[in-house]
């Protein structure tokens, strides 16, 4: 039996009890150790579930597969992953793979930040279509999930943002050169996002459009949910450039239109109430 064993979002304790049994009794444990991160190191996680984790990085999963799969049809294998099983598509490849090598399998779900963003106040049935905010690099500033976004704001949905994490990823002259050497692990902050959707809409106006989504539009930082020092901040997309909310993972929301009970839950989370109350009408 193959299982996908979701983790939750915080520490080694945020696992299932349905899902530590599964651990305890799987003769290999993969961590998935690429789409997203735990507050705790894979020691922590060796030590609470009394098994020895093999990590398993963006190449294993998606080039050698196999050896994961293999013997999993006579004895059992655990996959665990941050958050929920079905949060990355990779993870649907590897249960094609296993269907197709008459390997039998079984999910285990548990709570992922698409379903967690909930503490911030919004309601999750007000979310539209989730976007993912990239890395620019000097020659790469994509602005496809601006358009996205915007979408969104016109139909009057929220947006989760999922922001970058860059983990083992190689330059590209060690790239071009074969050489596994690898760049040391980054991951987007709201700060950073809130700059880059910041530079969209200047260039936007620079083309003669005026953007749905402005300096103004309410926006909510998170980072960290789900773990005891998880933070939230709301205010307007210039405010989220410049708050602090510490180490990874962070996300953004953009807001749409806003029910009053939205507003008030975002009050508690307010940067400058002030000036939060006096655009946030704007939304309601």
């Amino acid at each position: 039996m193959l299982y996908l064993v979701g983790l939750g979002l915080g520490d080694a304790k945020d696992i299932t009890v349905k899902g530590l049994e599964a651990v305890k009794r799987c003769r290999r444990v993969y961590l998935e150790a690429y789409t997203s991160v735990l507050t705790v190191g894979k020691e922590a996680l060796e030590e609470y579930y009394g098994k020895e984790l093999i990590l398993a990085d963006r190449e294993t999963v998606e080039q050698e597969a196999d050896s994961i799969l293999k013997e999993a049809d006579v004895c059992d294998v655990a996959f665990l992953v941050v958050g929920d099983p079905f949060g990355a598509t990779t993870h649907s490849d590897l249960v094609l793979r296993a269907v197709k090598l008459g390997i039998p399998y079984t999910v285990i779900h548990n709570a992922s930040i698409m379903n967690a963003v909930g503490c911030c106040g919004l309601q999750l049935y007000n979310f539209g279509e989730t976007v993912s905010v990239v890395f620019w690099t000097d020659t790469w500033k994509p602005e496809s999930f601006f358009d996205k976004i915007e979408k969104n704001k016109q139909n009057g949905m929220h947006t989760l943002c999922l922001l970058d994490i860059k983990v083992k990823e190689q330059s590209l002259e060690n790239l071009i050169k074969g050489r596994k050497i690898y760049e040391p692990p980054r991951y987007m902050s709201v700060n950073q996002a809130a700059e880059q959707l910041l530079a969209i809409i200047q260039n936007r106006r620079l083309q003669g459009e005026e953007p749905e989504i402005t300096e103004n539009t309410i926006c909510v930082g998170l980072a960290r949910v789900g773990a005891p020092d998880q933070k939230i901040a709301s205010g307007t997309l210039y405010q989220m450039s410049t708050v602090e909310l510490g180490g990874p993972l962070h996300s953004l929301i953009v807001t749409g239109t806003m029910h009053p009970l939205e507003l008030e839950m975002l009050k508690l989370f307010s940067v400058d109430n002030p000036r939060f109350e006096k655009n946030a009408f704007q939304s309601t």
